[in-house]
């Protein structure tokens, strides 16, 4: 568990599953990341947090009354999960913050408790994948330490390509 900012990042627990994938897919919707907006296949794997939980690690950002402000997957040692990652790297995915909670230092307290859980791990290295549209994610990346990996990008479906940023630990 990680606090600061009047934000706690813990373990989501299986009762939030739902709402979590909802957020998720709502912060892709909401920020345009979607081609297809409500018909597009990826919404379902987005939805789906509880099948994440099962082979990866959901974390949560959670406010102070409370209330769930972010999620994101957290891949510590390979599985269906892990896309860029190679071996002794950790990956997270799906990071979404609820639109009201956006600026507030939510995204950093994922990115961060998901490179604190890698290096808990013993891992050497964490990367991640992002459109290059994501500006004001790969600022806050690249305040992280992170560094473009074009090497890695890569694109999971036809006309869509993925930038890679990683972080060596």
């Amino acid at each position: 568990m990680m606090t600061g900012m009047d934000i706690t990042v813990r373990a989501a627990r299986p009762e939030e599953y739902p709402e979590l994938g909802e957020l998720v897919a709502r912060a892709y919707l909401s920020g345009g990341l979607l081609d297809l907006g409500e018909a597009d296949p990826y919404l379902e794997t987005l939805r789906d947090a509880a099948g994440r939980a099962e082979h990866a690690e959901l974390l949560v950002a959670e406010g102070h009354q409370g209330e769930l402000l972010g999620t994101v997957t957290f891949v510590g040692r390979g599985g269906p999960f892990a896309e860029r990652a190679r071996e002794g790297e950790g990956e997270f995915r799906m990071l979404g913050v609820r639109e009201p909670a956006r600026g507030r230092g939510v995204g950093e307290a994922l990115v961060t408790a998901c490179s604190a859980r890698a290096r808990a791990l013993g891992l050497s290295g964490l990367v991640l994948s992002t459109q290059p549209t994501m500006h004001a994610a790969h600022r806050l990346y690249r305040r992280l330490g992170f560094r473009r990996d074009p090497d890695r990008d890569w694109s999971p479906v036809p006309g869509i390509t993925l930038w890679a940023y990683a972080l060596r630990l």
